[in-house]
């Protein structure tokens, strides 16, 4: 049976090494994001796309003198956190692979790859299917007669977790693949625990997106399709749970 190469880590070691991850993923967010800022009018202007494809002569507000910063600094961590996800994804991998075997060491360019993909996928998915029609939903409920004064720090963090939420929650067929591969899930177990996948879902979909029903009924939505997606990814792809020696 194959063997695993690492040595035994300690819990101090463990922490340390967490600790050294972190850093890194830090690091190229940060340098990202500084470059990022230099065009942050580009990105101002691609971000307001779904808000004036749903509504065409809303005008976006601000009364804080620090807010004009603070826009142009959300936005550049934004474009670092998103330009950052293979090294993100590849510090991940780097964290556990000492507690994996040989042949799964070898899948991380296919997961980070793919990781990559998908979370893309997601973000895009959101920006141009989910938000202009999230935002011209929300806008249309308003009552009749009321003038929109839209606050653009408001805007652009209703934005900007609705993107990271998607974006993170499209990563769920990778994850489940590699735990299939791992051994550590199968499809029946995953497909017997429909139910409580669903709870969770919606739970999470409750946590992380803004509080209307709304916004968590359409990331709720496609997150238990690509569950169940990762049912099949699993079935095709994934082995048998088996013991780690």
């Amino acid at each position: 049976m194959e063997k695993k190469k690492a040595e035994p880590m300690s819990f101090l070691d463990h922490l340390e090494e967490l600790r050294f991850r972190i850093i890194k993923c830090l690091v190229s967010i940060l340098v990202l994001a500084i470059a990022a800022y230099v065009f942050s009018d580009e990105i101002y202007s691609i971000l307001q796309i779904p808000l004036y494809k749903a509504v065409p002569d809303i005008k976006l507000h601000y009364f804080k003198v620090t807010e004009g910063f603070t826009i142009r600094v959300k936005m550049s961590l934004l474009a670092g956190v998103i330009l950052s996800v293979p090294v993100i994804l590849y510090q991940i991998w780097q964290f556990v692979v000492p507690g994996l075997y040989e042949r799964e060491k070898k899948l991380v360019v296919p997961v980070v790859f793919a990781g990559t993909i998908f979370f893309l996928l997601g973000a895009l998915f959101c920006f141009f299917v989910v938000l202009p029609r999230a935002i011209a939903f929300l806008s249309s409920v308003a009552f009749e007669g009321l003038e929109p004064t839209w606050m653009i720090q408001e805007y652009f963090s209703f934005m900007m977790r609705l993107i990271l939420a998607f974006g993170i929650a499209f990563e769920l067929p990778i994850v489940c693949f590699f735990l299939g591969q791992v051994g550590i899930i199968d499809s029946r177990l995953m497909a017997r625990g429909r139910r409580y996948a669903l709870v969770a879902i919606v739970l999470s979909a409750a946590l992380i997106t803004p509080p209307d029903i709304f916004s968590q009924v359409v990331l709720a939505l496609p997150v238990y399709l690509l569950y169940e997606l990762s049912i099949l990814v699993v079935k095709l792809t994934g082995r048998k749970s088996r013991e780690v020696v």
